[in-house]
């Protein structure tokens, strides 16, 4: 589960399961987010991820819980976190999940969300799960065109005018398993 891919501009990017001592590089990352793009993942306006969302953030079970981080390493080996896609399990439907992800300001535009994504749905697919669902703000245009190329619906949230609704029913193929590179 753990892959390390180049980025369209050909920076090495490792992709990998979310660890309980990441819970500081949540916060970092979660603070060198523009306040727009906290914003549109968040959907809050805080500086600070609360403790009890850094803690839920880093303990994941694999199944009906899973966050995929994306890092890079500077030259003398200090981790940044730069994107995370995360998806949980709905309580009473196990076969449909509900996904979030970012990716840092300065990251976006070289292929990484989609990678995150694609990586999201594989490790659903093997879990069980045949359906993923998502709301962003109506604002949230890049994350709607993403989930348009990756073949989600998108649509008006029918509860919340402000929001809409990301859609797309997961089917397993033998062509699941993509290699590790970066799309653009």
């Amino acid at each position: 589960m753990i892959d390390v891919v180049q980025a369209t501009d050909g920076s090495r990017v490792t992709i990998r399961p979310t660890l309980p001592q990441d819970v500081e590089l949540q916060r970092a990352f979660f603070r060198a987010l523009s306040p727009l793009s906290r914003y549109y993942r968040f959907m809050t306006r805080a500086n600070e991820l609360p403790d009890t969302l850094a803690e839920l953030f880093s303990n994941i079970d694999y199944s009906r819980h899973l966050a995929l981080l994306a890092e890079v390493f500077d030259a003398t080996g200090q981790q940044t976190m730069i994107g995370e896609a995360r998806y949980v399990v709905d309580g009473g439907d196990s076969t449909t999940c509900e996904f979030a992800m970012a990716v840092a300001d300065d990251w976006q535009a070289r292929g990484i969300a989609h990678t995150l994504l694609a990586r999201l749905e594989r490790q659903a697919i093997e879990a069980g799960i045949r359906k993923m669902v998502a709301d962003t703000v109506v604002a949230n245009k890049p994350m709607q065109a993403l989930a348009a190329r990756a073949g989600y619906s998108v649509s008006a949230n029918r509860e919340d005018f402000e929001l809409a609704r990301l859609e797309k029913v997961l089917v397993a193929s033998a062509g699941t398993a993509s290699p590790p590179t970066l799309a653009a």
